[in-house]
């Protein structure tokens, strides 16, 4: 949980404790249901294309889901099996399609700072706009939550929802600030949102803007980048 203004927020996609410990609110495939896995899950966990190509000649559902709703595209996504991720949407494999957590492809290779996985994703028609998670989200908030620029920068380029507010009242913008370390990827997170068209008036509930939550915390570099695009 995360503490702001005397209200307690929870993370909208990871938590970071300390450097390098990550909670992750997604749910990948366990070892053991890896394990268990058969048929296109199964080979899709494994970069078996020609186990997928098999299965679907014999009429194998390549939108088939596991106990917590993952399809084989998702399961490869996490697996970061982009043959198999190529081939399933040549099948007819749904790229838009959410797990039980509300998660699509492109928000679980965003969260995993996949650039390669996402940047495919994309190119076969993957969209960037959905609204994922249970904080109504999207995988660029996730994104620069996370500090992931690089993914930021493609989500953007994708035409993904610059300006959303998700439940908490968030947007990636305000994300960035309050959910970063205030470091250099958080920072190129921010640059990219206020290139991409972030509105900076936007505000939490408790009516702080990105500008506003930067300067509490003391993040120098994001004050002086806010500032000079002419935010309040």
């Amino acid at each position: 949980m995360l503490r702001i203004n005397g209200a307690a927020i929870a993370f909208c996609v990871v938590m970071t404790a300390h450097p390098g410990a990550v909670v992750q609110a997604q749910t990948p495939p366990s070892a053991t249901e890896a394990a268990a896995y058969t048929g296109v899950h199964a080979a899709a966990q494994r970069g078996n294309v020609v186990q997928i190509e098999t299965l679907a000649k014999a009429g194998a559902d390549m939108n088939a889901r596991d106990g917590n709703g993952r399809t084989a595209l998702h399961v490869a996504t996490f697996a970061k099996q982009r043959d198999a991720i190529r081939l399933l949407a040549r099948l007819g494999a749904d790229l838009q399609r959410l797990d039980h957590d509300r998660y699509d492809a492109v928000t679980i290779a965003s969260v995993a700072d996949d650039e390669d996985t996402l940047r495919l994703l994309l190119s076969l028609g993957a969209s960037a706009k959905l609204i994922t998670s249970r904080y109504d989200g999207t995988a660029l908030i996730a994104a620069a939550h996370l500090g992931h620029d690089g993914v930021v920068r493609q989500l953007i380029s994708a035409g993904a929802p610059v300006n959303h507010v998700n439940n908490l009242h968030w947007t990636a913008a305000i994300e960035a600030v309050v959910l970063g370390d205030g470091g250099r990827r958080h920072q190129l997170s921010l640059q990219a949102l206020i290139a991409g068209g972030a509105d900076l008036r936007l505000a939490d509930r408790q009516g702080l803007t990105p500008l506003a939550l930067a300067r509490s915390r003391g993040y120098r570099e994001m004050v002086l980048m806010l500032e000079r695009a002419g935010a309040r």
